[in-house]
């Protein structure tokens, strides 16, 4: 059995040797004589390990958005009458113009978590559409949806829900993803035959929707054969240029 007095000398030679050979190898590799880092020398790198952790933490956070789990809006904001900066440019020349005569007044939210705002822009009928022996008129609207989320991040939402409309899920609703377009952008052939771009980008999550319909404008009763309503499928190209219109017009 061995003392305490032997087991203290055998501790002290191994930590005599280790010393030994952390010395030699110093003066081996470059003739500068150093010692094994001691409780102090622990801790400073400890230190650093925490900063160095700390500094890749905060890129992180300053890449996905802030500390507290808030999403990166990406300097969308509302001002007093957002539905001002959908111009549709594009939809206007390859339908009919916007009716600066009939627009509503955006439907507005507030709040700590949510801002939104909805519009419904009527464009002009057609002339071309219209049927003189039966009064039939076609016309569009391009219905407008903006929402900066403020507090909760709504990709996941976004996702779960490309396929969903307001009528539920719809089988016979054709998406397509948009490339280049926001984080996400999803446009959505319905059964009605309309239209909507659906774009999320940050906290942002932007809808135009397209839609036409007919209205009669004679005497008495509209007759059984209403006039038909026009394919919108060639407008997807409009539609998506509005969208980058209207994302660039919130950011300005």
């Amino acid at each position: 059995m061995i003392s305490e007095p032997e087991m203290a000398g055998e501790f002290e030679e191994a930590s005599t040797a280790r010393e030994v050979l952390v010395h030699s190898g110093s003066q081996a590799a470059g003739d500068r004589p150093s010692r094994a880092p001691g409780p102090g020398a622990k801790w400073l790198w400890a230190l650093g390990g925490a900063v160095v952790a700390s500094a890749v933490w905060g890129a992180v956070l300053f890449a996905d958005g802030s500390r507290d789990g808030a999403p990166d809006l990406h300097g969308y904001r509302l001002g007093q009458d957002p539905c001002a900066a959908v111009g549709l440019k594009s939809i206007g020349a390859a339908i009919s113009p916007r009716e600066p005569a009939e627009r509503f007044e955006a439907e507005m939210l507030r709040h700590a978590a949510l801002d939104r705002a909805q519009c419904s822009i009527p464009l002009r009928s057609e002339s071309g559409q219209k049927r003189s022996d039966e009064a039939w008129t076609v016309g569009y609207t391009v219905r407008v949806e903006i929402s900066l989320h403020k507090k909760t991040d709504p990709g996941a939402e976004f996702e779960a829900e490309r396929n969903a409309t307001d009528l539920g899920v719809e089988p016979g609703t054709e998406v397509e993803a948009v490339p280049e377009l926001g984080d996400k952008a999803y446009l959505l052939s319905l059964e009605s035959g309309e239209l909507e771009l659906r774009v999320l980008e940050g906290g942002a999550v932007l809808s135009l929707r397209l839609a036409s319909y007919s209205a009669f404008e004679g005497d008495g009763l509209p007759p059984d054969d209403a006039v038909e309503l026009p394919d919108l499928a060639p407008h997807k190209a409009a539609m998506i240029s509005d969208m980058r219109d209207l994302m660039t017009g919130l950011k300005g």
